[in-house]
């Protein structure tokens, strides 16, 4: 009897650390991560109202990718069709980046800024944030607005792939092979994990930029529309 007591004793605290560690997934890492995000976000957009307006043309004061430390933001990505807004920092790592609720930009990929090239951004699909949970629902025609120090950069969602493997690195290739784009041009990849609470494969979103406008001419049609 003191055995099974003992047992009983022990199954229940297990119960109980698995019940805690599960709340802590679900929710406490949602918690933080949109606290770390909003605060990167409000951190932006306080620098960018407070400094000078540019008198030039905004590419080229764009910086360039490397020119960031990871986990600092540098950008915020809209997706209205969803109601989203997130920061956007440089690199892709779990603990500095994806972890804080922040979409990372894939290091080496393009920037918007850029003549040619593909702005690939990664970011978690459930727990810590879960920016992109709903980018599956994006369709052909839906808007992306990267928005950055100098311009605002709106994309059109050309398609994407439902599940690729994750060492398909070839979607965030200049020009995204399983995309639409058969030439050079301005593109934006999005990628998340799938299925939900899963890191079997890779969720691929991709669109095709429609617009470049400096931010000294308001905000796109896609923001106030």
């Amino acid at each position: 009897m003191v055995a099974a007591r003992m047992v009983g004793e022990l199954f229940i605290t297990l119960g109980t650390v698995m019940l805690l560690f599960v709340a802590y997934q679900l929710w406490w890492t949602n918690v933080q991560a949109d606290a770390s995000a909003d605060a990167a976000g409000a951190k932006l957009e306080q620098q960018w109202n407070s400094a000078p307006a540019p008198t030039g043309p905004a590419s080229p004061g764009a910086p360039a990718a490397g020119a960031f430390e990871p986990g600092r933001g540098f950008a915020l990505i809209h997706i209205p069709a969803l109601g989203l807004k997130y920061p956007v920092a440089e690199g892709t790592q779990k603990q500095q980046v994806l972890d804080k609720g922040l979409v990372g930009h894939y290091t080496g990929t393009a920037m918007p800024s850029d003549r040619t090239g593909n702005f690939a951004v990664a970011a978690h699909r459930t727990t810590h944030g879960q920016p992109f949970r709903k980018i599956g629902q994006l369709k052909p025609g839906d808007r992306i607005v990267v928005e950055t120090a100098t311009a605002y950069y709106t994309y059109e969602v050309a398609g994407g792939i439902p599940e690729t493997p994750p060492t398909n690195v070839t979607v965030i290739q200049p020009v995204p092979k399983g995309s639409p784009f058969t030439q050079a041009g301005r593109y934006i990849t999005l990628t998340t994990c799938t299925p939900e609470f899963s890191a079997r494969g890779r969720l691929i979103v991709f669109g095709k930029m429609v617009e470049e406008r400096p931010r000294s001419q308001g905000k796109p049609a896609a923001l106030t529309g």
